[in-house]
């Protein structure tokens, strides 16, 4: 059994490191991804953010 959170099994430091990732990737300001990751919660982190991110673009 492993330690590592789902953020580091997907090879980010952590939660911020991965939605900054996401920000950087799809051209969107911090705010506006942690804007949508905090009405989502981080349940959709990898999946509903990342539809909800290409549907803002």
């Amino acid at each position: 059994m492993t330690n590592e959170n789902v953020y580091e099994q997907n090879g980010y430091k952590d939660r911020n490191d991965y939605l900054r990732s996401l920000a950087e990737d799809n051209g969107v300001d911090m705010y506006t991804v942690t804007s949508i990751s905090e009405l989502l919660g981080e349940g959709e982190d990898f999946d509903g953010l990342v539809l909800a991110l290409d549907d803002f673009l």
